[in-house]
């Protein structure tokens, strides 16, 4: 005859330990369903179930994704100008002096910290970014001048 507790086996309705003297064959049978449970449990702590409805964004992971005409329309717009604005860069740069120009492609384009370019050059790392900080100047009153510079409202 073996013990158990029933508040181990049956806790919403034993709360406090109760024991009770049952067969072997009981208590083998009420350990061998606990192990079942337990077993059942793990399953599904590892069985995942994937919607499309659950997971933000997923559709626009997906290998085919059609775009409207309206998106493609605004792309192309977006590219465009993007392709103008770099034409109007390239066409101002041409206006810095060549230290000026060097200093901001280092700058911008290498993603230099203003000391690498002073150690590169072999100056000081505040007269590198006074340099940096003239071109940009220079560069925002050529956008000004010919009016290139988009207007805020």
């Amino acid at each position: 005859m073996a013990i158990i507790n029933l508040r181990k086996h049956y806790y919403p309705l034993y709360t406090k330990d109760t024991f009770v003297e049952v067969p072997d064959e009981v208590a083998a049978v009420m350990e061998e369903c606990r192990l079942y449970e337990n077993r059942q449990e793990g399953w599904k702590s590892y069985y995942h179930v994937y919607s499309m409805d659950c997971s933000p964004g997923i559709e626009n992971h997906a290998m085919f994704l059609v775009q409207s005409p309206e998106e493609l329309m605004l792309k192309e717009i977006e590219d465009a100008a993007e392709e103008l604005l770099l034409e109007r860069l390239a066409e101002a740069i041409t206006h810095l002096s060549p230290t000026q120009a060097r200093r901001l492609h280092a700058r911008f384009a290498l993603e230099k910290k203003f000391r690498e370019i002073a150690v590169d050059e072999g100056i000081s790392g505040s007269c590198a970014c006074d340099s940096v900080t003239g071109a940009l100047k220079k560069l925002q009153k050529i956008f000004a001048k010919n009016g290139w510079l988009e207007k805020e409202d």
